[in-house]
């Protein structure tokens, strides 16, 4: 059944779109934490689709929402009045912790970044972006062409000059071995040298914590210590939380209040639709309302995807999933970090965000085939993670937010089998 559909999978629809596992699976339904293949077989799901299911699969008052909007009116786009679209984007400019914050909902987190670009580029008449290197913003032109990641940009054809900066990871920075104030001090000191070299920039786009990049992060107050230098140039600073946002880090409800400062714009996607094409843009009327052109959208803030949404946020802040992520999170980093192998380079990432460094044996040089061979063991074991990295090596762990102790204790224990069946 799956050979069959892996066939008609390639036959028909592009050959860059990239599918897991040797044999690869359908994923036929979900409940909780847990999915089921169309063979029957059960798995924990430690990635959510990508980070993307944040409280849990099936959740019942998201499968409500959605069932009795839809049986109201599924789609009516921006140029009607919509109820839905409306209420989320209270629930969210109340807990953006922006202030005067608009909301714009958009169908993805690329879509997001797209806007936020346009918004900054315009506003400061430049199209000139600073970017962190090994960062993730999207696929469409746009956002690749800012992307840090060359695993990730077929094309330097852009709409963008774009300069890319230290700091979004440590690991393998020729800035590793300082200890935090120093590596900020450096970081900050290459941004520094950058702008010298540039012209009117128009923003820095950052994630709190990079995603696709592998989970990598600075030290905690190095995007505030940016942010002073951007001021006093009147250059913006764009969050790009589609991955880090929502209480997914435990500690905060958003990454970039690790960081002691507060962004111009904040974007966001994945999480708070729990499977739904859900994103969004967040920044301060004065910012929002700056486009000079005439703009609508036809699927973003649809009825349906906005109550499905709703339900979902609500739930989250009414169960205080961030508290869990805080409370979940450190007895898998210290599971895997006891674990000793040589091929683990570096357990990194906050709350439910978890990142695995997979390296040759008594080295820091990455082992892209070690993290596959772990990847599918870790299937054989009944636990689906992700995988990313500039060198594909990095193991990523993100389990829904409702993920209970002993369901991160039976994934922890699925994970060490898995690991040290692959360490020589």
């Amino acid at each position: 059944m799956s050979k069959d559909l892996l066939a008609r999978t390639r036959a028909v629809l592009p050959s860059w779109l990239a599918i897991y596992y040797e044999d690869p699976i359908e994923i036929e339904r979900g409940e909780g934490r847990r999915v089921w293949d169309t063979d029957g077989q059960s798995y924990l799901d430690f990635f959510g689709g990508i980070l993307t299911t944040m409280t849990e699969h099936a959740l019942p008052e998201v499968t409500k929402a959605i069932a009795e909007q839809a049986g109201r009116i599924i789609h009516s786009s921006t140029l009607y009045l919509n109820t839905p679209m409306v209420e989320l984007a209270e629930q969210i400019a109340t807990v953006s912790d922006i202030p005067d914050a608009k909301v714009f909902l958009t169908t993805s987190g690329t879509e997001a970044n797209d806007t936020a670009l346009l918004l900054a580029s315009s506003l400061r008449r430049s199209n000139q972006i600073l970017a962190m290197r090994n960062s993730y913003h999207g696929r469409s032109f746009s956002t690749v062409a800012i992307t840090g990641n060359r695993s990730w940009t077929p094309t330097t054809l852009s709409p963008f000059q774009v300069f890319y900066v230290h700091g979004g990871q440590r690991y393998r920075s020729p800035f590793a071995h300082l200890p935090d104030g120093e590596f900020i001090a450096a970081c900050v000191a290459d941004l520094k040298e950058v702008l010298d070299q540039t012209g009117d920039v128009a923003a820095l786009i950052a994630e709190p914590i990079q995603g696709v990049g592998g989970f990598t992060s600075p030290p905690d107050g190095l995007y505030g210590a940016f942010a002073e230098v951007l001021r006093e140039r009147g250059i913006l600073w764009i969050a790009d939380e589609v991955q880090t946002g929502w209480g997914r880090t435990g500690d905060h409800f958003w990454g970039w209040q690790a960081h002691g400062a507060t962004p111009d714009i904040v974007t966001f996607a994945k999480g708070v639709g729990n499977g739904l094409s859900m994103g969004g843009v967040i920044a301060p009327a004065e910012i929002m309302d700056s486009l000079g052109a005439n703009s609508i959208s036809t699927f973003g803030g649809s009825p349906i995807t906005s109550a499905g949404a709703l339900a979902n946020l609500r739930y989250m802040l009414d169960h205080r999933l961030q508290a869990n992520a805080a409370r979940q999170g450190p007895p898998l980093f210290e599971g895997l970090r006891a674990i000793g192998s040589p091929i683990i380079g570096e357990v990194r990432g906050k709350g439910l965000m978890i990142g695995v460094d997979i390296v040759r044996p008594g080295t820091t040089e990455p082992d892209a085939a070690a993290a596959t061979a772990v990847l599918e063991a870790a299937k054989r074991h009944g636990v689906l993670i992700g995988k990313g990295g500039l060198h594909g090596n990095v193991l990523r762990i993100a389990p829904p937010l409702t993920l209970t102790a002993d369901e991160a204790a039976e994934g922890l224990q699925a994970l060490v089998a898995s690991i040290e069946e692959v360490t020589p």
